[in-house]
């Protein structure tokens, strides 16, 4: 799975992620790999992506994605602020381990209709499938596919980036927490005493 980013970066940069997009699509299509949106997070602007993830199939997919893997230089005018002296916009590409990190017997999967838009196919078979991330209680919906086999896979590619999300805040704030320790270091009351160069305890 790739995640294409804008991060905290204007709306500039959600432009670069749809255009990187696009051109990912392109690439893709060359070399007969399958790209699918797994979640996208739309920008402050029409026609702008924060952020996108999508899985790749194919035999190259590897190659495609090593090109990807880092930050993405734009080089361009603002197309949003003419005036703006700015024209270089990055965005982070970012590759998310395979869905065998999350084990079946570790989430609940459950048939259900597709909603939305589809034509006369959806809401008469229960292709859609929600799943759930017992330990967590993380849960996904995935009607992509109109297989439920094909959505299952899908489901299980999300919740393994959510549980990557989830760790990679979990350890971000044990950091942010040992930081906060540095600054609130108490200067009285010390629980014991070492003095001198051979560190000995008074």
């Amino acid at each position: 799975m790739l995640q294409l980013s804008a991060g905290q970066g204007p709306a500039e940069c959600c432009l670069a992620v749809q255009q990187a997009l696009r051109q990912l699509e392109k690439e893709a299509i060359q070399q007969k790999v399958t790209i699918t949106v797994l979640e996208a997070l739309e920008g402050p602007v029409k026609g702008s992506m924060r952020s996108v993830l999508v899985g790749l199939d194919g035999d190259a997919s590897t190659t495609l994605t090593t090109r990807w893997v880092g930050s993405v230089l734009w080089v361009c005018k603002s197309p949003l602020r003419p005036k703006h002296g700015r024209k270089n916009w990055f965005i982070s590409c970012r590759l998310f381990e395979d869905a065998d990190a999350v084990l079946d017997s570790e989430v609940t999967f459950q048939a259900c209709r597709s909603s939305g838009a589809g034509g006369q196919h959806v809401n008469k078979t229960n292709s859609a499938v929600h799943a759930t991330h017992l330990a967590t209680g993380i849960s996904v919906k995935v009607q992509t596919e109109r297989s439920q086999h094909a959505n299952k896979r899908l489901a299980k590619a999300l919740l393994a980036h959510k549980l990557a999300e989830l760790r990679e805040k979990q350890v971000s704030a044990q950091a942010q927490e040992r930081w906060l320790a540095h600054l609130q270091l108490e200067r009285g009351n010390p629980v014991r005493v070492f003095k001198g160069e051979r560190f000995k305890e008074a």
